[in-house]
Order: C-alpha cells, then structure tokens, then sequence
C-alpha cells in the first residue's frame, strides 16, 4: 500500500426530543480508490455512555480515541472536560499536532465536535457533523429537524447519511448508528 492517508467519511449527530443519536458511513478512501466499504467509524467509550465518531486517517483517529478514553477515565468521565483536555494537548503536544482527525462526541446530554486547532464546539442546531460528505448530511439533518420533526433522532441520523451518501462519492450507504443512553 501507498503512503497515502485513508479519508473520506461522513459523520453526523442530532440531538432531537431528548434523544442525541450519531452515525457514521463505512467507507475509507485512499486517494481516489475505495480501499475499504465497512469501516466502523463509531466507537463506545465508558462503558458505553460516550459514543465517539471519526472522520480522517484512520491511524490518527485510533490514537485520539485512546487519548479521549484516557482523558475521560482521568476527569470521572465527564465528556466536556476530556473533550477541551484533549484539544489542548492535541494542539500543544508535538506529536498530537500532526495528527490529521476530526471527532464528535456524544453522550445523553452532551453533544461535541473536536478539532486538532482546539476547537470544542457545541453546535448551536444541536447538528453536528465533519468528513467530506459533512456538509450534505448537516444540510439534510437540519431540513429534517425543520420539516420531519415526527422523526426520532436515529431516523433523522439515518436519513441524512443516506442523502449524503446520494451525493457525496466519499460517503457510501454502509451505515452505523448508535443512540446515545
């Protein structure tokens, strides 16, 4: 295999009546080639209470997520705090910095985007999403909210990765969806 970094994803999360709900596609690229279609990009941390999703090199994302797993078992698993400890040392710590990864976590209250420039935001539409197809799956999620708002969180997840895997040739129909308890 090339050198090449595997990328391209979409991930989105919504928060709706009470239920926060995050899905990711399976698809990995390297370069312009399908390298992979059943990619698990959603990890339970805590026990199960934190769900995380991925979007960027595959390798960086794993270290990130084991530096957020250690983060949240140092700060009694209070998500907020492990997520700006996180972004700290991945914007200070040399090695960290160079990592090439997005993050959304989520848990039954709380829902984060963390980013390797120090970024934790808590998206004010209660829409989260990052990877290449991100932008598509917020557009759907948002409409959705606004027009299907019948729909349960983990429907309204479902439904925008389906229309931003329509779109999106980084993003395929192989989805995984968790709800967060």
């Amino acid at each position: 295999m090339s050198n090449l970094q595997m990328h391209g994803t979409t991930v989105v999360a919504i928060r709706h009546n009470g239920q926060i709900a995050i899905g990711a596609d399976g698809q990995a690229t390297m370069g312009n080639t399908v390298a992979k279609n059943n990619i698990k990009k959603i990890r339970k941390l805590s026990a199960g209470k934190v769900i995380v999703g991925f979007a960027g090199g595959t390798a960086d994302a794993f270290t990130l997520l084991e530096r957020f797993e250690e983060k949240l078992n140092a700060h009694g698993q209070n998500m907020k705090r492990a997520a700006i400890e996180l972004a700290k040392d991945w914007r200070t710590d040399r090695y960290l910095r160079k990592l090439e990864a997005m993050m959304i976590t989520v848990n039954k209250e709380e829902l984060l985007i963390i980013s390797g420039t120090g970024d934790v935001l808590e998206p004010d539409s209660e829409v989260a999403s990052i990877g290449s197809g991100s932008m598509f799956a917020q557009a759907a999620a948002l409409a959705l909210k606004k027009h299907a708002p019948h729909l349960t969180a983990e429907e309204m997840v479902k439904e925008s990765l389906h229309i931003a895997a329509d779109i999106c040739i980084y993003t395929n129909h192989n989805l995984t969806i968790e709800v967060a308890q």
